[in-house]
């Protein structure tokens, strides 16, 4: 199928078009296998100088899909050859491209111009920096004619989707590979923005203005809609466009030429942040008005025909003023403020008639009505709240109505709500959209730190219409808790995604905190009533539902998620309530004091079987442990405060906030809340058995949080309910069916407590108490005579499990304070260990529980030993490794089935894991040690336990199962520990364990997961300044490990420095990585360099002669030199030089990478 720009014979070119076109035939019949006529469009591709042939079938061919592929066989075939392409045949296959779809702008077959604008586009991007600038303006002197409607509608339209194809290729989100360097794709993207995008912009406003007139004196579609709507849709494409001098977001000074992602706030819109530039074509020159008086017009015109809303024209438009509406940056500026206000108010005037009034609009939505332009409505009045604050965003409106844009968005949200609580959910009508878009709309106003940076309190219509909306909200909300029993399936889903929700209200209610506080008071105490008044007469089933409900709520008004930490008192609670100086008056402790006496009747075991169900429980238990973080025995002074206020009121606040935190303070009713809190966790432990969910949030959630804080310690330990907790703990037979997870959880709180006993020696025998039922019962197990037979019993391993997880959970709590206590815990039971271990072999959960007690006991204590104690650790570990070793456990068999290898590889998996984390811990105490006295045998100890350790795991574990993300991290983990602090073991491992190592280091070095690849580069770094140490100490270093070999096949093999040097130099050069590791990989490369400089210098070589042309080759030398020279480098390891070396291979991958990286 050869072809060129000579004379071809005419009935080959009707032979190959006819070839082309039954293939294409062919391949759209689902009888004729497709194989042949894919090998014949292939060879159409990849002929050389196809483009003849090609255009002879894109003029003359019948069939649309052939013209489609010949046009794909066009763009492969230039895109290939381009550099032998003459520049007058580049330029003549861009001109036939778009010379055909000028010719053809009426072809019904609309994707084979799209795809021949597609073909033109991506060739003028490939010759961009090759044309000149008149060159480039012939090009687009003819489009700008068609745009202008020079040449009719079907023209105009066709390039106005040129410069749709031509945006996309520049842009670094859509652009097509095209086999070139990163730095050229980028030099294209400036260059299209800095010289053709605005003017692009203004063209499609003028063409669209152009038709303006025949639109909106028609009283039905016609041809110039389309011309329109696309101008409209590719204006909206030019403001999505990723703005390099928008300020937005800061590229790293590296990565010169990555694409970066707008950082959204929301992804409901894209903030338009463009420079003074701009200014003439968006703001002064009027366009806006016209859009806005456009859409107005043909709004009121087709106000009867519901179709129009939904209309390509329509959305366009629409979409449009919705992106506007997010416009921001130094295009405002000098008067900022007004000029914005100005443009704000333009397109609120126009948005404001899609949703108001707000009622009139639903009705007419559940009439039939589309709800297309109410929620781009919505999107519109999101836009506006992220460049603007609460109070300007109020004052738009009022320039226009007499109420403020707060008070429609709030009668919007209460319209969305109405309509929701009539709906089923299953069918996600379209106020569940809309509810979406508002409430982010909200959380962006609420936020307390908006775009302007300014703490804004919402002015007095605002907080009423929050109020209103709040109770409104709270009304949809208890209304589907008291309809859960009917739809139960879709309450207990939509529960789960409601946190985002709740998020959300909670700001609403803070915004008229005041209000709010009250109103929630006021309906839990009706629902108590409800409940007692109904007792034993009516099912309480919906008002538990309810209350559930609102403790859900109540939790996210009063409190924010700690998230590990202290979380602040809200700033609204701290401030609007100054005129509360009386602990028993302010609000917020009469709502919270209501709620916790009303969990305090589950105590009583007549109320708890009436009302008090495990999901209500739930509800409660969660309260407890979020209000409890935020107010329990809180101190500390009062979050600042931005705004402008007298020191009176500050004052007030002061006083006010005083008197909140010392309803919970300890020297008020602190200890006593404590004590109804500790209760009311025993109570869910013993008396909801099975309720796995309730009882992990009492272990986890709230009796977690409790001991995170030592001064809330200080008092638990002083507490009966919290003895009488301890004694259920170790004599309780009840608290052993708990969830293994939680019996740990709940070992570790208790042993957490502890801290909060001053004398060390008190809460050393305290520790000693809690545990002695574990240790007792694992020593006398493991002597009985017939351990064989009473292991295998049931209810023995159910035991042997829950006292092993108490045993993890203590040893994980481990503190200077108690340390002692907890390692004689462990010590107690090391030979146990050992015989259980032999015992339970098979029983593969037993045996990795085991190994994580062991792992969780040794992290703990292995810092704080004094040499005799790491002494029996480390024997005690060896004979662990031995033990687990001999009895071939984690070996897996090739012969067994695929589903049992899946298992078997599942159970290694655990307990790999779990054996390499105790390898990398006892790596530890030679990195921190706190112990006082030190001893060089016992290095030898722990390095030879390190050694045997890696000869008995390494065997085991696959690059198959190194795609396990957990066992991944931590076999590089103990690598990188291992070969920084005993990097001499390396050169005595078998060459099993060696290559073992050798070979996962090269497959951590290209994963996709920066810290591996972190870790991975410091063992090399580590490996490689061992061996250039030791070789310039006269010693052998990595001695055979470092030198190249032949392998059993005969092939050269280079050593492991030598294959790292080549294959770093290949990451940092044409792979994909984050920048953020050029320093780790700076500090393995420079080492790696000077142990075999040789074979630097000849990789560099290598380098220069791949260069395609003589200026990129010069280039690539200088950055060469410049890498191992520039600042006075010298050949020698020592920190300065680490530095320098850094600093220049910052600088050669700034000089060289956009030119070598190809995409």
């Amino acid at each position: 199928m050869n072809g060129g720009f000579g004379n071809s014979d005419l009935g080959q070119l009707q032979a190959t078009m006819q070839a082309i076109e039954i293939a294409c035939s062919s391949i759209q019949s689902i009888n004729v296998n497709p194989t042949a006529a894919e090998a014949t469009i292939l060879s159409l591709c990849q002929s050389p100088r196809p483009y003849q042939t090609c255009q002879f079938i894109i003029e003359n061919s019948q069939l649309a899909n052939a013209r489609f592929q010949a046009a794909t066989a066009i763009r492969d075939a230039a895109i290939r050859e381009w550099s032998f392409l003459s520049p007058d045949e580049k330029k003549s296959l861009i001109s036939f491209c778009l010379s055909y779809v000028m010719k053809h702008a009426s072809s019904p077959e609309g994707y084979v111009l799209s795809k021949i604008s597609s073909v033109a586009a991506q060739l003028m991007k490939r010759g961009w920096l090759e044309f000149t600038a008149a060159e480039r303006d012939g090009f687009f002197s003819e489009i700008h004619l068609a745009i202008i409607g020079n040449h009719g509608l079907d023209v105009q339209f066709i390039g106005i989707n040129f410069l749709e194809s031509l945006v996309s290729e520049f842009s670094p989100s859509t652009s097509t590979a095209l086999g070139l360097p990163r730095e050229f794709h980028e030099q294209c993207r400036k260059s299209l923005e800095h010289d053709y995008l605005k003017n692009f912009y203004s063209w499609a406003v003028g063409a669209a203005q152009s038709v303006t007139t025949q639109i909106t004196n028609s009283d039905a579609a016609v041809s110039e809609d389309r011309v329109c709507a696309g101008a409209l849709r590719f204006m909206l494409q030019v403001l999505n466009w990723d703005f390099s001098n928008s300020g937005r977001v800061v590229k790293n000074s590296l990565d010169v030429f990555s694409f970066v992602a707008k950082e959204d706030s929301n992804s409901a819109y894209t903030l338009v942040q463009l420079g003074p530039s701009w200014r003439d074509v968006l703001l002064t020159s009027g366009h806006i008005e016209w859009l806005l008086g456009l859409y107005g017009v043909l709004r009121e015109k087709f106000s009867g025909k519901g179709y129009w809303i939904d209309c390509p024209l329509a959305v366009s438009a629409r979409k449009l003023i919705v992106q506007l509406c997010s416009l921001t940056g130094t295009i405002f500026s000098p008067d900022a403020d007004a000029s914005q206000e100005k443009h704000l108010l333009q397109l609120l005037y126009g948005i404001v008639q899609w949703v108001h009034p707000p009622d009139v609009i639903a009705k007419a939505i559940e009439s039939g009505r589309s709800e297309s332009e109410l929620l781009d409505g919505c999107r519109g009045l999101l836009s506006i709240s992220a460049v603007t604050n609460p109070v300007n965003f109020d004052d738009l409106l009022k320039h226009i109505r007499p109420f403020g844009t707060l008070s429609l968005l709030s009668a919007l949200m209460c319209e969305v709500i109405k309509d929701l609580m009539t709906k089923d959910m299953e069918e996600e009508p379209w106020s569940w959209v809309a509810r979406d878009i508002l409430l982010d709309t909200w959380t962006t106003l609420l936020t307390e730190t908006n775009t302007s940076g300014v703490t804004s309190l919402l002015p007095p219509e605002g907080i009423n219409a929050a109020a209103n909306l709040f109770a409104l909200i709270v009304e949809s909300e208890l209304k589907a808790a008291s309809a859960s029993e009917e739809k139960e399936e879709y309450f207990q889903a939509s529960v789960a995604a409601m946190d985002e929700r709740l998020s959300s209200y909670a700001l609403i209610a803070r915004a008229a905190i005041n209000v709010t506080i009250p109103f929630l008071t006021g309906l839990f105490s009706e629902r108590f009533s409800r409940l007692h008044q109904g007792n034993g007469i009516t099912d309480p089933t919906t008002t538990m539902e309810e209350l559930y409900s609102l403790l859900l709520i109540t939790g996210h008004v009063l409190a924010d998620e700690g998230e590990g930490e202290t979380p602040l008192i809200p700033l609204a609670i701290e401030t609007r309530f100054p005129e509360y100086v009386e602990t028993e008056k302010h609000p917020v402790v009469i709502l919270s004091w209501s709620i916790i006496k009303f969990a305090e009747q589950s105590l009583d075991p007549n109320m708890r079987a009436a009302f008090f169900s495990p999901r209500l429980m739930e509800a409660i238990i969660w309260f407890l442990a979020r209000w409890s973080c935020t107010y329990l025995m809180t101190v500390g002074e009062m979050q600042s405060y931005k705004n402008p206020i007298d020191e009176v009121t500050l004052l007030q606040m002061q006083r006010s906030r005083q008197a909140l935190l010392s309803f919970s303070a300890e020297h008020t009713q602190g200890k006593n809340l404590l004590n109804i809190i500790v209760r009311i966790s025993l109570t869910t432990l013993i008396s909801y058995a099975g309720e796995k969910d309730l009882q992990a949030l009492t272990c986890y959630q709230l009796l977690g949080g409790l001991v995170r804080r030592k001064s809330i310690c200080t008092h638990l330990v002083t507490l009966d309910s919290w003895r009488h907790l301890a004694h259920c703990f170790t004599n309780d037979k009840v608290l052993l069916s708990l969830n293994a997870t939680h019996q740990r959880s709940l070992s570790q709180t208790l042993v957490l407590s502890a801290s909060g006993i001053k004398n060390s020696v008190e809460a050393n025998q305290y520790i000693r108490d809690l545990t002695s039922h574990m240790t007792a019962y694992l020593n006398d197990i493991s002597t009985k005579k017939d351990i064989k037979n009473i292991s295998q019993q049931p209810d023995v391993i159910l035991v042997v499990t829950c006292l092993l997880e108490r045993l993890r959970g203590a040893s994980s709590a481990s503190e200077p304070k108690t340390q002692k206590a907890i390692y004689e815990m462990g010590f107690s039971v090391l030979q146990s260990l050992l015989k259980i271990l032999e015992v339970y072999k098979h029983e593969s959960a037993v045996v990795y529980l085991l190994l994580k007690v062991v792992v969780d006991w040794v992290e703990g204590q292995i810092i704080y030993l004094e040499p005799y104690e790491t002494a029996l650790v480390i024997d005690f570990c060896m004979h662990l490794l031995q033990l687990y070793s001999s009895h071939n456990i984690g070996k897996i068999s090739v012969s067994i089935s695929s589903s049992l290898q899946s298992e078997a590889n599942a159970e290694k998996y655990r307990d790999l894991r779990a054996l390499l984390q105790l390898l990398q811990k006892l790596c530890t105490k030679d990195m921190v040690d706190v112990s006082s006295a030190a001893s060089d045998d016992q290095q030898t100890s722990i390095s030879q336990v390190i050694y045997v350790g890696v000869h008995i795991v390494s065997p085991l574990i696959t690059i198959e199962m190194l795609k396990y993300p957990k066992l991944c991290y931590d076999h590089f983990a103990l690598l990188s520990h291992m070969l920084e602090v005993y990097p001499e073991m390396i050169p005595k491992l078998n060459h099993e364990a060696f290559s073992h190592i050798s070979g996962t280091l090269d497959y951590g070095l290209h994963h996709q997961d920066e810290e591996i690849v972190g870790m991975c580069l410091r063992s090399l770094r580590a490996l490689a300044f061992y061996h250039y140490n030791e070789r310039e100490g006269g010693r052998d270093g990595l001695g055979p490990h470092a030198t190249s070999y032949k392998d059993a096949d005969g092939n050269f093999q280079d050593g492991i420095l030598s294959k790292f040097l080549r294959s770093l130099m290949q990451l940092i050069l044409f792979e994909d990585y984050s920048m953020d590791l050029v320093g780790g990989a700076a500090d393995a490369l420079f080492p790696l360099i000077l142990c075999d400089h040789g074979l630097y210098q000849r990789l560099c070589n290598e380098l220069v002669e791949r260069q395609p042309n003589p200026v990129l080759k010069t280039r690539m030398a200088s950055a060469l030199h410049s890498l191992t020279t520039s600042g006075d480098i010298s050949q020698s390891a020592d920190r300065l030089n680490m530095r320098k070396f850094r600093k220049n291979l910052n600088q050669f991958l700034v000089d060289v990478r956009g030119f070598l990286r190809v995409i």
